[in-house]
């Protein structure tokens, strides 16, 4: 029987603190908040979709389900990935972890450069090569593709990274090194069992030409080693939410902001590293086109973390992304992330300066005033002792904000510094404020935009809070603060279209 065409469209955000919804249909749109669960995603989306009261529709495969999450992103922050083998050509195992001579900071003579986290014992070499023409060098044998496959068995990786030199010219050694593992199944979690056998799962297996096409053999190498790390991930996430809002159809957010079946989406984890976040800036494109403003600086400020962008009508893509210091060179938005939000926490340094950030309450304990048992100060409980926050208000009224633990919570600092608590609830506000000023600066002014040619739309739960101080550190004259902007990239992955970002790398003479 023909499924009926989906009218009713669900929107789901999974931040650090709070998990989103917005729900439409022919007759209304509502939003919803619950707090994230961090360990496992799944568990807060499926709270708010019954929460709403649309489960029954989710069963009955009514809803269209468009998916952002962070579970690629925390994974990647955290150092969270799998056992994942490296293959490439004899002589090059060491390419990922030399890296370029780039420096991060030029003077500092002992600079830590960030590296995958690399087992030796999974690092393997094959005794093959194509050259740049594509013409073949040394031949790929059966015998080496035979030790090679022994080797890698032995030593049981959960996934398989395969990066062979000019593959974006001829990819056929990385697909036959690809078909050697069709029949490997590792061992898995009880949670995550096969049907057809037991408790294992097949191997996860990326190649370089099937992620990234593309030269230079050490970017290429990145985004198919995280892709394999994360992938596994990945996987079983997006099965298991499959299986929970089954026979709903799922989509998830790309880091271009273009959907793709969830299905696909498991085997391009490292396509999913920003797809949280640029769900606010396909919100922000429809409301330039509402307001007739195209150009645009984006700041969305959630409980974890602030995220700002720079928009003209479109939405910037970069092939230059930094995530936990790797290389990311797949087509992503054009993001900067830094670690100030609602829950950073507020702490004095060694040298006894008032610090705030990176380092968040999330959303277990969260913030003082959440009442879960956080004790330590953070900017939203500055903003409640300030009261820039109403203690009833808050998600609509469902949950109370206790001004007492907030403000106990900057007590201590207060004490320490021997300044009032209203005194270092203000300095906690402004000292977070001149964080994403510099974060709105580096999106802008270094890259030679001028900001006060832009409006500057806010969004996120914390948003509103600080945008007009902002606006006037950078002289902004004019700021948007949508009317949904506490679930505002949720909302807008109902305004995204599907589809996918491909790049190859073509040689010609010119």
């Amino acid at each position: 029987m023909a499924q009926p065409k989906t009218l009713k469209l669900l929107g789901i955000d999974t931040g650090g603190t709070f998990t989103d919804f917005v729900y439409l249909d022919q007759a209304n749109l509502r939003v919803h908040k619950v707090l994230s669960t961090p360990d496992a995603p799944e568990q807060a989306i499926l709270r708010g979709i019954n929460e709403l009261g649309l489960m029954d529709e989710i069963r009955a495969g009514h809803i269209r389900v468009i998916h952002g999450t962070t579970v690629a992103t925390n994974a990647t922050l955290n150092r969270q990935g799998v056992r994942t083998a490296y293959i490439t050509n004899k002589g090059l195992k060491d390419i990922l972890q030399i890296g370029r001579q780039t420096r991060t900071e030029l003077y500092n003579l002992k600079v830590q450069k960030p590296t995958p986290e690399m087992d030796p014992g999974l690092l393997f070499e094959i005794d093959a090569r194509i050259d740049a023409n594509g013409d073949l060098v040394d031949p790929l044998t059966q015998t080496d593709l035979k030790a090679l496959k022994a080797a890698v068995r032995k030593a049981n990786p959960e996934a398989i990274a395969i990066n062979m030199l000019f593959s974006f010219v001829d990819d056929s050694h990385e697909k036959a090194i690809e078909a050697l593992f069709d029949d490997y199944y590792v061992d898995v979690d009880v949670d995550s069992i096969d049907v057809d056998h037991g408790r294992s799962r097949k191997v996860f297996v990326t190649r370089s030409s099937s992620i990234l096409p593309e030269y230079r053999e050490y970017e290429r190498g990145i985004a198919t080693w995280v892709n394999a790390w994360l992938g596994p991930l990945i996987q079983s996430y997006l099965q298991s939410l499959r299986v929970a809002l089954n026979p709903s159809p799922l989509a998830i957010m790309q880091s271009s902001g273009l959907t793709i079946a969830a299905e696909q989406a498991s085997n391009k984890a490292v396509n999913l590293l920003l797809s949280g976040p640029v769900g606010g800036l396909s919100a922000a494109l429809l409301i330039g086109l509402e307001t007739h403003r195209e150009k645009l600086i984006t700041f969305d400020m959630g409980g974890t973390s602030t995220d700002v962008s720079l928009t003209d009508g479109s939405i910037h893509l970069t092939a230059e992304n930094n995530i936990a210091g790797l290389p990311i060179a797949i087509p992503m938005a054009d993001i900067h992330t830094i670690g100030a939000g609602g829950g950073s926490i507020a702490y004095l340094d060694s040298g006894g300066l008032l610090q705030v950030g990176p380092e968040s309450a999330g959303a277990v304990p969260g913030p003082a005033c959440y009442g879960q048992g956080g004790h330590l100060p953070t900017v939203t409980d500055a903003n409640l002792v300030l009261g820039r926050l109403g203690p009833g208000a808050f998600l609509g009224g469902d949950m109370t904000l206790d001004l007492n633990a907030a403000t106990r919570s900057i007590d201590g600092l207060a004490k320490e510094l021997g300044l009032s608590v209203i005194e270092v609830a203000t300095g906690i506000v402004a000292i977070a404020n001149e964080h994403m000023a510099q974060a709105l600066r580096a999106i802008s002014i270094e890259k030679g935009f001028d900001p006060r040619e832009y409006a500057l739309v806010c969004f996120g739960g914390a948003g509103a809070l600080h945008v007009c101080q902002l606006a006037e550190a950078l002289q902004i004259s004019s700021a948007i603060i949508p009317v949904h902007s506490g679930v505002f990239s949720a909302l807008g992955m109902l305004a995204t279209r599907p589809g996918g970002e491909v790049t190859q790398t073509h040689r010609v003479l010119l």
